[in-house]
């Protein structure tokens, strides 16, 4: 009994198995097909109905379309709703004659309409499409429309002309109007050129745009007038506005980011100012305050107004308009490369720079000698040092090698006595010291360009095998040219030892010398030299 119970039970499983429906798989959705007819989209049908496709529908609607009659075209489309085979939908009538349907299935779910909202929009488009074909066979419409085409062509070319008379003037008053004068504008004629024409370029700019809106606005407004093309300059029409409308959101929306960029960048230039009158007073000496020296004043107010434009725009970097946008972060990528890559070279004679100035080894104007190469220091800028040298010639040197070198400068404790000016000879022992003492003294006092003011020094350096090495050490005027004043000095020197019968050499004694080697008074100007070209005549016996 178990066992004929079971198998019972299973012929009765087995006899229903075929009367299960199993779900159907669904097949590849329609292609939708648009209606388009006179360049006005008229539906777009994305549903089978019946057996009919959308490619079909369309094609179907278009022949209707196309067969109606004047007698049609004068009557409205008007729409009702319809049921079959439990599909419900509606359908558009022009005189009695059906044009096509719509299906809940044809509406597009990111438009969110309904199935009447959408066809009070077809129904929309059908009579303006209708009116459009009325107004086509309209003799007196297309005359009327070829006129105002013809009227706003004529202000197009007096508009145009109109804009050439306006840049032409425009441009004449930039050439006439006389530029004014800029602290960074060093060579006028040079820089006035540029300016000017970088102003005429903006003017030819600007006419540029005035044309093409014109000539959009004038394409627009032709093409809006006559049916077929009306699609295409509501188009053109539209695109303006619409770009329009975007600047203009822009605008509005960039308005609070702005007033608060303006606010940190008035904020901080007032800042700016306010140090400046610090600077100043410091500067001239009006002002003291521990640890700002007048060497330093300018190198500390462009670090302090770098450091607070800097925050500035720290600050204001959120708030500019378009911050966020790739754009704008490429280019911080970009600079943020430039400054990974060149900065250790760049940093390293900065920093050398800012040493430089803030030991006040130097500035400009002071004579100094680093390594081998002195003169007087022209330039003393945030990467290199310039240096004028004896023979006017300019030498750049990087602040890190200035920095790593030996800097002697010989203004800093100049004060008034002046600059030192030093010069060695070497004399023989049989010459009395006190008497080379005297002759260069003597050589010192008759030399043109020193400070008389100042005694001069004779030291005795050293005391080497065969003769004596002597200094000689003067002062001279800030002002004064050191080559031009140690020449003047040689030559009182040569003159001197003449003078007193004293030979100017280093002996290195094999053989003492049978006679004194020293030039005569009557040969100091022998040819081709002139008693006129002496620096200075030597004093009267008296």
């Amino acid at each position: 009994m178990p066992m004929r119970r079971l198998l019972l039970l299973l012929s009765l499983i087995l006899a229903l198995l075929p009367a299960v429906a199993w779900p159907a798989e669904a097949g590849p959705a329609p292609t939708p097909a648009t209606l388009t007819i006179a360049n006005q989209m008229l539906f777009t049908f994305r549903a089978d109905f019946g057996e009919v496709n959308p490619a079909q529908r369309a094609e179907r609607a278009r022949q209707r379309i196309a067969a109606l009659d004047d007698a049609d075209l004068q009557r409205p489309v008007m729409s009702t709703p319809f049921v079959s085979n439990g599909v419900a939908g509606l359908r558009f009538i022009i005189h009695g004659k059906p044009l096509f349907s719509i299906i809940e299935a044809d509406l597009d779910p990111s438009d969110n309409l309904n199935l009447l909202a959408t066809a009070q929009q077809v129904q929309q488009r059908l009579n303006t499409l209708r009116l459009t074909y009325l107004e086509q066979s309209s003799p007196e419409q297309i005359a009327r429309s070829a006129a105002l085409a013809l009227a706003a062509t004529l202000a197009l070319a007096l508009a145009l002309w109109g804009l050439k008379r306006l840049h032409r003037r425009a441009v004449e008053r930039v050439l006439k109007r006389p530029l004014r004068a800029h602290r960074w504008l060093k060579d006028r004629q040079d820089f006035e050129g540029i300016l000017r024409t970088l102003e005429q370029r903006l003017l030819d700019m600007s006419a540029l745009v005035g044309v093409l809106l014109l000539l959009h606005v004038w394409l627009s407004f032709v093409l809006t007038r006559f049916p077929y093309t009306r699609p295409w300059g509501q188009q053109i029409g539209q695109s303006l506005f619409d770009l329009l409308a975007n600047i203009a959101d822009s605008v509005l929306g960039a308005l609070p980011g702005l007033v608060k960029v303006t606010v940190i960048f008035l904020l901080t230039r007032l800042t700016i100012r306010g140090l400046d009158l610090l600077f100043n007073a410091v500067e001239s000496q009006r002002l003291s305050l521990p640890g700002l020296y007048q060497e330093t004043v300018g190198a500390t107010r462009r670090l302090t107004s770098l450091a607070l434009w800097l925050f500035a725009l720290t600050a204001a970097y959120p708030y500019l308009p378009g911050s966020n946008s790739d754009a704008f972060k490429g280019i911080s990528v970009f600079f943020g490369l430039m400054v990974t890559l060149g900065s250790t070279g760049i940093m390293t004679h900065a920093m050398s720079g800012l040493v430089l100035v803030y030991s006040r080894a130097l500035k400009p104007g002071d004579l100094v000698q680093v390594g081998d190469v002195d003169g007087f220091v022209s330039e003393l800028g945030t990467l290199s040092t310039k240096i004028i040298t004896r023979h006017g010639n300019e030498v750049t040197l990087p602040n890190s090698v200035v920095v790593g070198g030996k800097v002697i400068n010989y203004t800093r404790q100049a004060g008034d006595r002046g600059l030192p000016l030093t010069t060695k000879i070497t004399i023989g022992y049989d010459t009395p010291w006190r008497q080379v003492h005297a002759m260069l003294e003597l050589a010192a006092r008759r030399t043109a360009g020193l400070n008389q003011s100042e005694a001069p020094i004779v030291r005795q350096l050293n005391l080497q095998d065969f003769y004596i090495e002597y200094e000689l050490e003067t002062r001279m005027p800030l002002d004064a040219k050191p080559p031009a004043v140690k020449t003047a000095l040689h030559s009182q020197i040569l003159d001197v030892f003449n003078e007193f019968g004293v030979q100017i050499m280093s002996p290195n004694f094999e053989n003492q010398p049978e006679e004194v080697v020293l030039v005569s008074k009557e040969n100091w100007y022998a040819a081709p030299a002139q008693a006129a070209s002496s620096t200075a005549q030597p004093p009267s016996a008296s």
